[in-house]
């Protein structure tokens, strides 16, 4: 992984350049997080990878070199209420809008993982696989995914019927198993379980 797409931000005189990414897109509870990233120029961060790739230590790991080593970064966050409000697209592009505006410094452009632009306030470049293409937004999507995983350990505190320790959300056998027995909480995505018993099937629910 190299600076390939960062050096042709600033080729063209976009410079500093923030990588962005999102970590609970797909989650029945919870907020989705994003993380904005201003990486100093050929930073060399060991291991630095998409979040998915990564075990959970050394995620925990590089979470901690990356917001000592970054020139500047922002968490962002949208809501489950947001989600059901405005549908999870949106709720993400909220998120990331949030994460670039928690930055110190003011990027002149963003790189983001995936094909969906978000419609930030600057010359943006969407980038499929991004997370394992460009340092900056793999370091986005670390921040993103820690964050998200550290809070749903939280939550798992306060709603420990549901074992989000176990989960963090996602849509487990284990995880529709205990909305079907404990029902649905404040935090649980409404528009995500409609059809609950059907979707639940799928999984080995009963």
């Amino acid at each position: 992984m190299d600076f390939f797409y960062e050096n042709n931000m600033k080729l063209a005189g976009l410079s500093p350049v923030c990588g962005i990414d999102e970590a609970g897109r797909g989650p029945l509870a919870g907020p989705v997080c994003a993380a904005a990233v201003i990486l100093p120029e050929c930073a060399q961060i060991s291991g630095l990878n998409d979040s998915k790739k990564l075990t959970a230590k050394k995620r925990d790991e590089l979470f901690e070199i990356i917001k000592a080593e970054a020139v500047a970064y922002g968490v962002g966050w949208a809501s489950e209420t947001e989600i059901d409000s405005i549908n999870i697209l949106q709720a993400t592009f909220l998120a990331m809008r949030r994460a670039v505006e928690g930055l110190s410094i003011e990027p002149k452009a963003a790189l983001v993982d995936g094909n969906r632009d978000p419609k930030l306030d600057m010359p943006t470049l969407c980038v499929v696989g991004g997370d394992g293409k460009s340092p900056s937004i793999a370091a986005a999507s670390i921040l993103a995914k820690v964050s998200r995983d550290r809070y749903m350990l939280e939550l798992d505190k306060q709603y420990p019927q549901y074992l989000f320790a176990k989960h963090k959300g996602y849509p487990t056998q284990l995880h529709y198993e205990m909305i079907l027995k404990h029902g649905v909480s404040l935090i649980h995505r409404k528009s995500f379980l409609k059809n609950l018993e059907q979707k639940a099937a799928l999984y080995g629910g009963k």
